[in-house]
């Protein structure tokens, strides 16, 4: 395990034997004689000097590795994950099946942050350094998932199947007695007299409803609606959530012949109509994919990202500038292309292409197309005016974008909670005491490559550890008054 940080360094007592969470259930049919109140008072067992209590709202990434740093550190506390469709049912999906871990490339804490278009700022400090991607690697390293770092920087299980990562949170969890429930949503939050929690839990196939007591609580819910209500009952406020990586659109329906063709290396600059204030981040570099339908790749999905609540202002429309070849100046290009010209007088233009271009072939064909060339006509043909504009063309290509497509593997939000009501080297709220949140709840999100995921990570290990730490001083502090009241 990494060194602790002196501000998470937890107590270190020993907490004594606990009973179950306080619980009441009742048929909806039977709800209109009871309310949460009652039911606490019924429960006359669930008092301060029972056992710490931790309920984690949301059983994907950030939650299920909350509760197992917290369970990790405090064996005694009683954590109950509740989760109301699969638990990791993103971390499945991600990185089309293989889950996207972390990213390997940006180890230290300020470069690591620049990847987060929403917490760039706030996250320069010690958040990663509680807990950073060489501490996640190192983590799921030691529980038996062996990981590889990619060319990009994206890190894997070397079995390349998500099921290697969901299985060991599980069984780790688990082992440690985190009871996981599964099919069931926490629909209202409220702080009993005692100063307890009391949630509201209804069961999604069954016409039950329980009230669940807790001495924290954790929302984990990613951008689910049910982790703002909770936040927003609990004295919170939320940032409204638009979409985040997401492709684009584009109108020019010529594009469909290219579909599949991916270009390694392009500039792109996002113009947006209305929006006058100069975002660099909307210009960015790297891979691009064509779809069917558009665009996508990773430079399509940073600008995304990066222009997320500007291109839900102009409701996903604007205009899209490649440069497939940032490299090369244009007069540059243009040089190329008449030396080409030059030495392959007497070959036809639709097979033989300039090779540093490091074009293919469909592209190019549908440069010329774009020309009105004939493909067959020999370079020696070919007009001067032509290869001036394909070089244009290849430099500044412009492209409508009309809407957005739904990155599917890792979709995000930019939204939530927003960082400034809690405090980042504990992920409690400034607003209610012992409630803690982590992941995509909070007004946090990072570009594609691993960074979402890192993001859920670091706030559950915070989080996590934070709870434990409260719970052990809370029982050390009970121990030290009994064994007060027994010498009196």
């Amino acid at each position: 395990m990494p060194p602790w940080p002196p501000s998470l360094q937890p107590t270190l007592a020993t907490a004594r034997r606990a009973t179950a969470f306080s619980l009441s259930r009742s048929r909806r049919s039977r709800l209109s004689s009871s309310s949460p109140t009652s039911v606490c008072s019924e429960q006359q067992g669930y008092k301060d000097s029972e056992e710490q209590s931790l309920v984690v709202v949301g059983g994907g990434a950030a939650g299920v590795y909350a509760s197992i740093r917290a369970k990790t550190l405090a064996p005694r506390l009683n954590v109950v994950v509740i989760e109301k469709g699969r638990f990791l049912s993103k971390v499945k999906v991600s990185g089309g099946g293989r889950c996207n871990v972390t990213n390997g490339h940006h180890l230290e804490p300020m470069g690591l942050a620049r990847n987060y278009p929403r917490g760039n700022k706030e996250l320069r400090g010690s958040f990663f350094a509680a807990h950073g991607p060489q501490d996640t690697m190192r983590w799921f390293t030691d529980h038996g998932v062996e990981l590889k770092t990619e060319d990009d920087g994206r890190v894997f299980p070397v079995t390349d199947n998500s099921a290697s990562v969901v299985d060991c949170l599980l069984n780790e969890a688990r082992r440690l007695g985190v009871s996981l429930q599964a099919g069931k949503s926490v629909s209202s939050a409220s702080v009993s007299q005692h100063g307890n929690f009391v949630l509201k839990v209804e069961k999604r196939t069954a016409d039950l409803v329980d009230y669940l007591n807790a001495n924290y609580v954790l929302v984990a819910t990613g951008s689910s609606q049910q982790g703002y209500s909770i936040a927003a009952q609990l004295g919170h406020s939320i940032i409204s959530p638009v979409p985040s990586l997401f492709t684009f659109k584009v109108a020019d329906k010529r594009l469909a012949d290219l579909a599949g063709v991916t270009f390694p290396l392009v500039k792109a600059k996002l113009k947006l109509d209305g929006v006058q204030k100069s975002v660099p981040e909307l210009t960015q570099t790297g891979p691009m994919l064509v779809t069917h339908w558009g665009l996508s790749g990773p430079v399509v999905l940073r600008l995304s990202a990066w222009g997320a609540r500007e291109l839900h202002q102009c409701n996903y429309q604007g205009k899209l500038m490649v440069d497939f070849l940032p490299d090369i100046h244009v007069e540059d290009v243009k040089r190329i292309l008449f030396r080409y010209k030059d030495q392959h007088a007497k070959h036809k233009v639709n097979n033989t292409f300039p090779m540093e271009f490091g074009l293919v072939k469909r592209f190019w064909r549908f440069l010329l197309e774009q020309e009105s060339l004939n493909g067959d006509m020999h370079w020696a043909s070919m007009p001067n005016n032509h290869l001036n504009a394909i070089a244009v063309r290849l430099k500044q290509w412009m492209f409508d974008v009309v809407g957005k497509g739904q990155f599917k593997d890792e979709f995000v939000t930019a939204g939530g909670v927003p960082i400034s009501e809690i405090s980042l080297g504990t992920m409690e709220s400034k607003k209610q005491p012992n409630l803690f949140f982590a992941g995509e709840v909070l007004n946090v999100d990072g570009v594609t490559g691993g960074f979402n995921f890192q993001n859920a990570w670091t706030g559950g290990y915070i989080a996590g550890t934070s709870i434990a730490t409260l719970a052990l001083a809370s029982n050390l502090q009970e121990q030290r008054s009994l064994f007060q009241l027994e010498g009196s």
